[in-house]
């Protein structure tokens, strides 16, 4: 009888044990639901999301600096006349310094010339003959103006020099993919084309314009 006593006294102990064990469990699993939050794919909330993307940077930036230069860029011969006569006070008035050298905004109408790796030499009326405008046209786009030309893309709101190149890089891409992409650049030279756009005003006689509109007749 002792023995039956004591083996009844164990398993009842095991079974407390287990019951007990269970509770735990039951207890951390209803901790864990507690603490853990459901994020949705794609929501405001998804870290995914609060990484930097140029390119859905430079489609949401693009559309102002588009904006932006084509009201304020002047005819290509009047920007040449004014640099000519006084340099200081033609920056001043349409420039943006961006580093040690101010980005130009400027708007012509002109003949295409030869090209080489998308970029067309273009032959404006009225310009100084010792003066040249080449414009790029893709399918690569360089160079960093359209992100330097409103003057309000500043290094210090990204997170490193990675990002603020980038972020040119992405602006970039929304201008070729909105105004460039059916362009048939074989067929340019010889033809009439209307472009607005900027340059880096390293030599005030030799313009690669960086184009927010480019127009063919």
């Amino acid at each position: 009888m002792a023995m039956t006593g004591t083996a009844s006294a164990s398993a009842s102990k095991a079974t407390r044990r287990r019951v007990l064990i269970a509770l735990v469990g039951v207890v951390l699993l209803l901790a864990i639901a507690i603490d853990t939050k459901v994020v949705a794919i794609g929501g405001d909330e998804d870290l995914r999301q609060q990484a930097f993307n140029p390119d859905r940077f430079g489609a949401q930036e693009f559309p102002r600096i588009r904006d932006y230069v084509t009201g304020k860029a002047p005819e290509a011969a009047a920007l040449a006349d004014e640099l000519a006569a006084d340099r200081a006070a033609a920056v001043a008035a349409y420039g943006t310094m961006a580093g040690a050298f101010p980005v130009m905004p400027v708007t012509f109408t002109g003949t295409v010339g030869e090209g080489k790796s998308g970029i067309f030499d273009v032959m404006v009326d009225g310009l100084p003959e010792d003066a040249g405008v080449r414009v790029q046209t893709g399918p690569a786009i360089n160079g960093t103006e359209l992100r330097d030309i409103v003057g309000d893309i500043e290094f210090g709101t990204f997170k490193n020099q990675i990002e603020y190149q980038n972020a040119g890089a992405g602006i970039n891409r929304a201008m070729a993919g909105e105004i460039l992409p059916d362009l048939d650049r074989e067929a340019l030279p010889g033809k009439t084309v209307t472009v607005t756009g900027v340059f880096t005003m390293i030599n005030p006689k030799n313009w690669l314009v960086t184009p927010v509109a480019f127009e063919v007749q």
